[in-house]
């Protein structure tokens, strides 16, 4: 396996260097990643082909396995030098644990696990760690109806079948009876995750229980197309011991996709988009430390960019929809923030640079303010903290009524850092901010 991180260059030059910028793969992988992305949707490319020999990665973080066996774990770009592989995968795995939206209790204990594997490898511990938990407590067991032919009556008896009985068979009942079996969507669902992890993991003590979790598991079928499945999982009160297994049964099941062609292995992935993972993180953190009497909304679209009557119609429409990454409300009014996974550059303050600060970012920022908040008020812009950018920007101002804050989030310490964007966005002042090391 190799190791890289977020918009790194692939490449088969044996003769170059390895490193987390630069990883060197044979060129069976290199053929099998272009095929790879080639499938992906025009929005969600993995990579960019730069010439024959040589990929760019985008900001997809995970770990994909080749048809040959050759793995690529890439974990997120967290700082402007060389990063550190172990901290990095523990950002990773933080993150991740928000985007499953696990319970404070569970987060902990799963905080607790951390480990040198790789990524794959240590979501495959958390699946398994919950399941032998699960296994210990009971199975969810339920009634299943079965049909058969006995010599014994045992339930009901199935008259209308028995008239038809043949003579040579009437020594035999067509009964009707319930059995009470752990044969349930919910256990047929993690047991075909249990088969996943138990065919794709590399890890000695992985493999080890999960081929000892498999004999618990022996008697439950497995299902074809979980995922269509998925929405039959109960949430019960009965069920609350599956809370915890849920959400990675699902991450398994949704994500690590296998896949064949004509009979031969065509390689997995598991792959998460980095902007997603810290967009969820951030929501999250925020939900739950903002004061009492506001709220944090993820993804409003209640407005437009513009209005438009096409030639012929008398129909207006409404186009190109506005949708914030959180809308923090307080009563009577709105303040609009917006998170990126990008790496700004404090020390990059000309005029040339902008902190590394997209254009069309502050593009996006100007019409949600303008929407949002009618041109009036404080905005802000969420970016990750790291060495390069250790405390909030000076104030921007598209005008003299509205203004946008630039301030780094601390993903170790899940807040923001102080500055004196606190005076404008009361309902955040209560949080527990970091003060500048």
């Amino acid at each position: 396996m190799i190791q890289v991180r977020e918009y790194a260059t692939i490449t088969t030059a044996t003769h170059s260097e390895p490193s987390l910028d630069r990883g060197i793969v044979s060129e069976e992988t290199f053929d099998w990643l272009i095929e790879l992305n080639e499938g992906m949707k025009n929005s969600f490319k993995l990579l960019v082909v730069q010439n024959h020999q040589e990929l760019k990665l985008n900001s997809y973080v995970g770990y994909i396995q080749s048809p040959n066996g050759e793995g690529i774990e890439i974990l997120p770009k967290t700082g402007l030098g060389q990063d550190n592989p172990e901290d990095s995968r523990a950002i990773l795995q933080k993150v991740l644990m928000s985007s499953l939206q696990l319970e404070a209790k569970e987060y902990g204990a799963a905080k607790l696990n951390r480990t040198r594997l790789p990524i794959h490898e240590w979501i495959f511990k958390q699946f398994l760690d919950q399941l032998k938990l699960l296994v210990s407590r009971g199975l969810r067991h339920d009634y299943d109806r079965v049909e058969e032919e006995a010599r014994f009556i045992r339930g009901q008896l199935n008259i209308a079948a028995q008239q038809r009985q043949p003579p040579g068979k009437a020594h035999l009942f067509h009964i009707r009876h319930d059995v009470y079996s752990p044969n349930r969507i919910e256990n047929r669902l993690i047991k075909t995750a249990l088969s996943y992890v138990k065919k794709f993991c590399k890890s000695a003590e992985n493999w080890r229980l999960a081929n000892e979790l498999s004999h618990y598991l022996d008697v439950i079928p497995e299902v074809e197309s979980p995922m269509s499945h998925f929405h039959q999982w109960q949430n019960t009160k009965l069920m609350q011991p599956y809370n915890a297994i849920k959400p990675w049964c699902r991450l398994l099941l949704e994500q690590l996709n296998p896949s064949f062609q004509k009979g031969r292995f065509s390689g997995i992935t598991l792959l998460f988009p980095m902007e997603q993972l810290f967009e969820n993180h951030v929501t999250a953190c925020l939900q739950s430390q903002v004061s009492a009497g506001s709220k944090v909304l993820q993804q409003r679209s209640s407005m437009y960019l513009l209005t438009h009557t096409p030639e012929g119609s008398d129909v207006t429409g409404e186009w190109f929809q506005l949708k914030p990454d959180l809308l923090l409300s307080n009563i009577g009014s709105d303040q609009v923030l917006d998170i990126k996974w990008k790496l700004l550059d404090a020390d990059e303050n000309t005029t040339d640079k902008k902190y590394n600060i997209s254009q069309s970012d502050l593009y996006q920022l100007f019409a949600y303010g303008h929407k949002y908040q009618n041109g009036t008020g404080n905005m802000m812009l969420i970016y990750p903290k790291h060495r390069g950018f250790a405390q909030p920007l000076p104030m921007f101002s598209y005008s003299p009524e509205l203004h946008l804050w630039v301030v780094p989030f601390c993903i170790e310490d899940d807040c923001l850092m102080r500055g004196d964007w606190e005076g404008h966005f009361a309902s955040l002042s209560n949080l527990e901010l970091k003060d500048i090391a």
